[in-house]
């Protein structure tokens, strides 16, 4: 019987060499598709073995939950990058802690973790902004018409650095009815690309999960997260 190191390992294989797959395909590099391992209501002992197995970054939805795995594991071996909604009283928490946002999603919070990066001294943060392409009420996100005022205000932040763009689209159990949602936020990319808004220079595409990540990549995707694939169904009793 495997052992969970084991499981683990063999799971991150094969997410890992369809990642491959996917983006040789797609006429891309691997090495330019990161994997964010979705770690959210898992455990973390099932967290440890996923890093030796050889996860480099892990997703976790909710503050609280994160910040005790974040202090038992540390942030030595693996990237913490925060996927889910950001509540404003959990601002100063997830500067404290994460190492990327990827849901930043108004005016009003970047103003907030600006802010409360130079009150706790921290020099840098990776942030992504979450847009909101299918005006779903149970998504957050920013709205296309309100994303420049933002991103005027990014490029300009002391601590903030503006490294991408996030999208969780509807879920459909065709696919190909994401691809244009991921489409149309590459475009959304490419043309802030041409104003020089990315600290990084170009910028990061947050998109895709276990059961589209392939279609995301061929749409551009830098960074997919995958929890289900790698880890299996969730345990909400936790």
């Amino acid at each position: 019987m495997k052992t969970m190191s084991e499981s683990l390992k063999e799971k991150l294989e094969s997410v890992t060499k369809n990642i491959e797959t996917a983006a040789k395909n797609a006429g891309r590099n691997p090495a330019d598709v990161k994997l964010v391992a979705v770690s959210k209501t898992h455990p973390i002992k099932v967290l440890q073995g996923a890093i030796a197995a050889g996860c480099k970054i892990l997703g976790e939805n909710k503050v609280q939950e994160a910040i005790e795995k974040i202090e038992e594991i540390g942030n030595d071996k693996v990237e913490w990058h925060l996927i889910g909604h950001l509540q404003k009283n959990k601002a100063r928490k997830a500067v404290q802690n994460f190492d990327v946002i990827h849901t930043l999603d108004s005016l009003k919070l970047a103003k907030r973790l600006e802010r409360i990066c130079l009150e706790e001294g921290r020099k840098e943060l990776s942030v992504l902004v979450q847009v909101d392409l299918a005006d779903e009420e149970s998504k957050f996100g920013i709205k296309e018409k309100d994303l420049q005022e933002l991103v005027d205000f990014l490029k300009d932040c002391e601590c903030l650095r503006f490294n991408g763009l996030m999208i969780i689209p509807p879920f459909f159990e065709d696919v190909e009815k994401v691809r244009p949602f991921f489409r149309k936020l590459r475009k959304i990319r490419d043309d802030l690309q041409t104003q020089n808004v990315f600290a990084k220079g170009f910028g990061e595409l947050s998109m895709g999960m276990s059961n589209d990540f392939h279609v995301a990549i061929e749409e551009g995707a830098t960074l997919i997260r995958v929890g289900t694939a790698i880890f299996g169904q969730r345990n909400y009793s936790n």
